[in-house]
């Protein structure tokens, strides 16, 4: 029996009538689905709520809402090596690989096992302090931010790359991305587009103070060290836009490929591209 767990984005407004669909489906199929007992008692699914739902084995993990669903899917379930799938009921929807419109026909091919795993590069961020002792944070699948909080002057930012000074610079901030995050905030920042099938880190300073802090485009074995000068007191690092962290003045943020990669459902009628060109509207 294939087990998939369930996660659904209970504030988004189409999330129940996609349920009640996910359920019908399911009904009379060799599945157990498993949610937890808050998300189930939500959607009138109490029969396939299950406690530490994040710890259950699984198959499979469902995301239900958009991209940051996604994103944080894949990071509870990350220990668990779990394949996720998402169902974009979200605005862009680079990672979610099927449409309400097509539900139904994509779950049927997830029973069928007509759809392949495209793994995804994970970084792991760490604070290390003066006494250069090392704390893990969290993991992210497309970016880490180094940035400032509610104060507005700029960072002074020193980067080091395999133990080398390659600069320094004044900047609101840097974005340490996977090829993953290169359609998220680093495209914001200026960064270039990459495709996710190539393993690389990019560097891309946010609004900096100097014309020769340019993206960077690094080897995904790069370890990079990101020092701030100590007068700076209201400083954040923040895993994929969603979970943040206030560091001390004098401390640095290291980041590095995970050990593991996060393994994204995908399909064979959809391809990089075309997703590039429908969501970012290239070529309208």
């Amino acid at each position: 029996m294939m087990q998939i767990a369930v996660f659904p984005n209970i504030d988004k407004e189409d999330a129940p009538k996609v349920m009640a669909r996910i359920f019908r489906f399911f009904r009379n199929k060799d599945v157990r689905l498993m949610m937890s007992p808050e998300d189930a008692a939500f959607f009138h699914g109490e029969e396939y709520g299950v406690p530490d739902i994040g710890e259950q084995p699984m198959d499979m993990a469902l995301s239900i809402g958009g991209d940051g669903t996604l994103l944080g899917v894949c990071r509870r379930v990350y220990e668990k090596n779990a394949p996720v799938c998402g169902v974009n009921i979200g605005t862009f929807g680079f990672l979610a690989d099927i449409e309400l419109t097509e539900l139904e026909a994509k779950l049927e091919k997830i029973l069928r096992g007509e759809y392949y795993l495209e793994e995804r590069m994970v970084i792991s961020g760490f604070v290390q302090s003066e006494s250069k002792e090392e704390r893990f944070l969290g993991h992210a699948l497309n970016d880490v931010v180094v940035t400032k909080g509610g104060a507005a002057r700029m960072l002074q930012l020193g980067l080091t790359v395999n133990g080398f000074h390659v600069m320094d610079c004044k900047a609101d901030g840097l974005i340490v991305s996977t090829a993953t995050g290169s359609t998220a905030y680093s495209l914001s920042a200026g960064g270039p587009l990459v495709n996710p099938k190539i393993k690389a880190l990019l560097l891309t300073p946010i609004c900096p103070h100097t014309f020769n802090a340019r993206p960077i485009v690094m080897d995904e074995d790069d370890e990079i060290k990101i020092d701030v000068a100590a007068l700076h007191r209201d400083i954040m690092v923040t895993f994929d836009g969603q979970e943040s962290f206030h560091i001390l003045p004098g401390d640095a943020i290291i980041v590095r490929r995970a050990p593991l990669p996060a393994k994204i459902v995908k399909f064979d009628d959809k391809n990089y591209y075309q997703t590039i060109r429908t969501k970012l509207l290239y070529g309208a």
